[in-house]
């Protein structure tokens, strides 16, 4: 039998509201909206961790973009069931195996075939856009789904230097990410110099967040803002990340405290093995994409195995192949509890992100329910006898 979860997420986590506090609120647009966040001890914070999911709507052999769009929507009302938190999807330009370009459209299909889950980006990558563009179609979100739209941000840009000149970008664009930041979080709280307003954004409140990556720490503290941090394979690295943005935090207009999300992969199964299974696919689109320059469709994981088996890969795929299957948290629900205990004893963490992508849809959900009984969230099934 499985163990006994080790925290429990609160229940209001779970109720979504209307929100009622303004922009200019402290903490309203992060902390006021579903449940109230007391400061918490250390040693308490277990307790109220949320998790989430973001989903990359990657294809897979044999499967078209259409039926990975359709499939993120399929998870996300499965999830929601579930009791996770929220699901957020992602922003791939010209990228075979990610069907998902246009994270605020997908969004909102999402949205609409859901009630109660958080729906946002993980992320928009901000400095592909206008941030005038970005505010309206946050607040067109947020304005027909109110109190249920996160903004999750980014600063890449591009895929390549071929998606760059297509958005009409540079790799420096990444540069002036902290000043887009400011001016996008200008047009909801109306203060542009242009004279322009972001109708329907103008006074409402959809929470920001920011993917740390580089500089992304510093940028999330200076402005106030939560951080999203991954992966979690490189837990120093990120342990540091976490402990300069606490450190340099200011309290803003979005949040009256430092809020830490961790993402990366975790794969829940019946063995170790078998959740090792589900790691393969993107291991291998990984090291394909590291070695021939393009993110392919995720791969059964028999094919995979049969050309390690075989000795079908190069010294180089097969390098970056097993690095990829190497840190990840997996294995069966008493090893994920035990892992998932370190992580957040280590962070901190008010919320874990998931991240996980592999080829094999029911094997995945059948993890994300495991993964749900672990964390005991409200949904969850009873463990099989």
């Amino acid at each position: 039998m499985p163990a006994p979860p080790a925290w429990r997420i609160m229940e209001a986590a779970q109720e979504i509201s209307r929100v009622t506090a303004g922009p200019h609120s402290p903490g309203a647009a992060v902390h006021g909206q579903q449940q109230s966040d007391a400061p918490r001890t250390p040693g308490a914070r277990a307790e109220g961790v949320r998790f989430s999911v973001l989903d990359r709507s990657r294809t897979r052999e044999g499967h078209d973009g259409t039926q990975a769009l359709r499939d993120t929507v399929a998870l996300a009302q499965e999830l929601e069931a579930l009791g996770y938190h929220r699901l957020w999807v992602s922003e791939h330009h010209g990228v075979p195996g990610v069907a998902g370009s246009a994270p605020t459209v997908l969004a909102a299909a999402v949205a609409a075939a859901t009630r109660t889950i958080r729906v946002g980006t993980g992320g928009v990558m901000l400095p592909n856009h206008q941030p005038l563009v970005v505010a309206e179609q946050f607040g067109v979100l947020e304005a027909l789904f109110p109190g249920r739209i996160d903004m999750g941000l980014g600063r890449s840009v591009g895929f390549t230097d071929g998606v760059r000149r297509a958005l009409g970008r540079d790799k420096h664009d990444a540069d002036d990410f902290a000043a887009h930041l400011t001016e996008l979080l200008g047009w909801f709280r109306g203060t542009s110099d242009t004279g322009v307003h972001a109708r329907p954004a103008e006074g409402l409140s959809v929470p920001p967040y920011v993917l740390a990556i580089g500089e992304g720490a510093r940028i999330a503290a200076e402005a106030g803002l939560p951080m999203v941090v991954g992966d979690i394979r490189g837990r120093d690295k990120m342990l540091a990340a976490i402990e300069r943005y606490r450190a340099a935090f200011r309290p803003s207009a979005w949040s009256d405290e430092p809020y830490v999300v961790v993402s990366g992969t975790i794969a829940v199964a019946d063995s170790e093995e078998a959740a090792r299974r589900l790691l393969i696919p993107e291991a291998w689109s990984m090291a394909y994409s590291r070695t021939h320059g393009t993110f392919p469709p995720l791969p059964p994981a028999e094919r995979v195995e049969e050309l390690a088996a075989t000795g079908a890969m190069t010294d180089k795929e097969r390098g970056f192949y097993e690095s990829g299957l190497r840190g990840h948290l997996h294995g069966t629900e008493e090893q994920v509890a035990a892992e998932l205990e370190t992580l957040l004893k280590e962070s901190d963490a008010q919320e874990v992100l998931v991240t996980t992508s592999t080829y094999d849809r029911e094997a995945l959900r059948d993890s994300f329910r495991r993964l749900a009984r672990v964390a005991g969230l409200r949904g969850a099934e009873p463990p099989r006898a």
